[in-house]
């Protein structure tokens, strides 16, 4: 147990031979550290990679994303329609019903447009492409 009056150490880390402060086991995780934030911070589309990818992995989320929202609003509709039919509990079928109804007609809607922007992008992208390989081709004459 450490009391006030004793004198407190700390460990002083031996410097490199260089004369700067960090030792070369922290200019290492620098290095690592620094090539991970790269990776992390680019867009999950490498650049470095051109291979095709198949029409699911591309549509992948925004079909799963509309599917969902059509089964929210679905249930929604099921909700909705209980609170006409049935006496009991009308209120809460009547609360949750148009709350399921819009929470799934926005996730479809999202899901909908997400569609089109993806589209755009690929073409964006294959344009791009073409160009950076007509730019090599005269360039690297």
């Amino acid at each position: 147990m450490v009391s006030s009056s004793d004198p407190v150490t700390m460990e002083i880390p031996p410097k490199s031979p260089d004369g700067s402060e960090k030792s070369p086991q922290s200019k290492e995780l620098l290095t690592s550290n620094t090539a991970s934030t790269l990776c992390i911070s680019s867009r999950s589309e490498s650049v470095w990679t051109s291979a095709s990818r198949s029409k699911w992995d591309i549509y992948r989320k925004p079909v799963i994303v509309m599917s969902v929202g059509a089964a929210i609003f679905l249930i929604g509709t099921v909700i909705t329609s209980l609170s006409c039919f049935l006496i009991e509990n009308k209120n809460i079928y009547k609360m949750c019903g148009p709350a399921f109804l819009s929470l799934g007609l926005m996730l479809l809607v999202c899901g909908l447009v997400w569609i089109p922007i993806i589209r755009k992008k690929q073409k964006q992208r294959q344009k791009s492409q073409f160009l950076q390989s007509l730019k090599s081709f005269f360039f690297n004459r």
